[in-house]
């Protein structure tokens, strides 16, 4: 994601090296410290830890909503990303299965900032923008197993990205990722053949 003005992307402007190398370790830096430490994550600490100066953050990210916003908005584009790479590098089911446990990672991670996203989720066309790229990514990862003719018949991609939200609701925390897991083993056992 380049240019986050807080505006539409189609407000956005390329930015210049050095700005997009500052709003890179800013959003690297925020989405660390929401997943660390929640909504109450300080943008001092953030702007410090990014090696930039809070003036900086401030212009980048006039509020801290719109800085939940643009790391969210960036996870998911690198999850949706993900999926084709992964079916360029790993075969079909497992590249499904790794695509599958990153999902789990990337709501887990998204727990810190709850909160904040719940303001920024709260527009029905955003929510529903995210399901489609999201949909998309799994009708992908589906396609490359069913070239090899291994998905049941039936399957649809917002259905697997709802039973996966199920799980990332189920096993929430840190302590319960194991059955996370165990669960991706089940959906998976009902989308592939054997």
């Amino acid at each position: 994601m380049t240019g986050i003005e807080g505006g539409s992307a189609a407000q956005r402007r390329p930015l210049r090296a050095d700005a997009q190398r500052n709003e890179d370790r800013l959003l690297e830096a925020a989405a660390a410290a929401f997943a660390r430490d929640g909504a109450s994550a300080s943008v001092k600490d953030i702007a410090r830890e990014a090696g930039v100066g809070v003036g900086t953050l401030y212009r980048r990210f006039p509020s801290k909503e719109l800085l939940i916003e643009a790391i969210y908005r960036q996870e998911v584009q690198r999850l949706c990303e993900a999926a084709q790479q992964l079916t360029a590098t790993e075969p079909p089911v497992d590249a499904l299965r790794n695509w599958m446990e990153r999902f789990i990672d990337f709501m887990a991670a998204k727990e810190g900032m709850a909160g904040a996203l719940a303001v920024v989720l709260t527009d029905d066309s955003e929510k529903l923008h995210t399901r489609t790229l999201l949909a998309d990514a799994i009708a992908h990862l589906l396609s490359s197993v069913e070239g090899q003719s291994a998905v049941r018949p039936g399957v649809d991609a917002r259905d697997v990205l709802m039973a996966l939200g199920g799980i990332s609701l189920m096993a929430a925390s840190e302590e319960q990722r194991e059955l996370a897991t165990r669960l991706i083993d089940l959906l998976l056992y009902g989308i592939v053949k054997n």
